[in-house]
């Protein structure tokens, strides 16, 4: 399995939208901008107790949401001011292209931002549309050329496959698209159905298992054909560029969140903020703990999940973590090297699947 590399992750949560999509079931709010001002205060006061109770070094930090760019930039980098980090620190803003301006990118760098992932979905309007998104794909672009100038190369685009009314054709168009703009990492995800939301009331939009193998094979091959390579399920990075946060996560790291429905790790306990902005500030402000509720796995459970986690990484698994006749019935899903199991393509697209043969 992954090792854990000492790394230590900060995430920050801003959870406001303009517009929430059909499919989020995220802890975002589209009628909360009020309390912009007075929840950063709250991230910064959280960050500062953190802090001056001995927290490590980040070794990367990643700001999502929600969207982070629908507040001031200025006051979203002052509120994080106080996190300490290495000197290599890899720090992400995710962006709406929609949003992204000279200013906030000038701003951005200056408070040493080096890493951006941008929220593309899709470069075609209809099915933009039919995910109930907002932004112009020109705005990407535009996003691009800014992002750039300002001095930013480490660059992330975030689209999703299978969506009602898109042809193979449109993902090929999107992914098409997407490498022309030189990105340095892809997470392509499939459209997953979230109760709770617009989608999951339409079973209508719902995505199809089929098309949605054959879209993942489509961007596999495109991806790798332009030089990126995957090294977990959905991730696509050139050489050098894999997103060091995420790699926290899958190594069973820990990590830290700041603001509202933030997650934390630390030596095998989890545990996460309450959910809403409000309540978040009355807690802070109060002087109590935001945490809402935590858990801490047992031996056996943490292990599962390391291998788990493992599993959809390019490092695999020890072939000791399948039964010898488990093994066998996987071959075709399964590669075996150097004592590893790994996944192959067939796999990935199965990979929940084969992760119940764990032992």
């Amino acid at each position: 399995m992954i090792r854990d590399s000492g790394d230590f992750g900060v995430y920050v949560h801003i959870p406001f939208c303009r517009h929430r999509c059909d499919y989020c079931a995220f802890a975002t709010f589209t009628d909360r901008d009020v309390v912009i001002p007075t929840y950063l205060d709250a991230v910064a006061t959280e960050i500062a107790r953190a802090v001056g109770a001995g927290m490590p070094m980040a070794t990367s930090i990643f700001v999502g949401g929600g969207t982070p760019t629908r507040v001031p930039a200025e006051g979203l980098m002052r509120s994080l001011a106080d996190v300490p980090r290495t000197d290599d620190c890899e720090f992400t803003v995710e962006c709406n292209p929609d949003d992204v301006t000279p200013e906030m990118m000038r701003v951005f760098v200056e408070n040493g931002v080096n890493r951006l992932s941008f929220g593309v979905q899709s470069m075609q309007d209809h099915v933009l549309k039919a995910l109930g998104r907002t932004h112009d794909p020109a705005n990407v672009v535009r996003a691009m050329t800014l992002a750039r100038d300002a001095g930013v190369n480490d660059i992330n685009l975030d689209i999703i496959y299978g969506v009602h009314g898109e042809s193979i054709d449109d993902w090929r168009r999107t992914v098409t698209a997407s490498l022309d703009l030189r990105p340095t990492h892809v997470s392509a995800y499939g459209l997953t159905v979230e109760s709770g939301t617009p989608l999951a009331d339409d079973p209508a939009r719902h995505p199809d298992d089929d098309v949605q193998a054959e879209m993942y094979e489509l961007a596999d091959d495109l991806l790798t054909e332009a030089g990126m390579a995957n090294y977990e399920v959905s991730n696509w990075a050139a050489p050098g560029h894999e997103c060091r946060h995420n790699r926290v996560y899958w190594s069973q790291g820990d990590y830290r969140g700041f603001g509202s429905a933030a997650h934390s790790h630390g030596a095998g306990r989890r545990w996460w903020n309450v959910r809403t902005p409000e309540r978040y500030i009355e807690a802070i402000d109060a002087d109590r703990s935001a945490e809402s509720a935590g858990e801490t796995l047992d031996t056996d459970a943490r292990r599962i999940e390391a291998l788990q986690l493992s599993l959809r990484t390019t490092a695999g698994v020890p072939i000791e973590a399948f039964d010898v006749t488990d093994l066998e019935m996987l071959d075709g899903l399964l590669s075996v090297k150097d004592g590893r199991a790994r996944l192959t393509r067939a796999g990935r697209l199965l990979a929940n699947e084969v992760a119940l043969r764990l032992k």
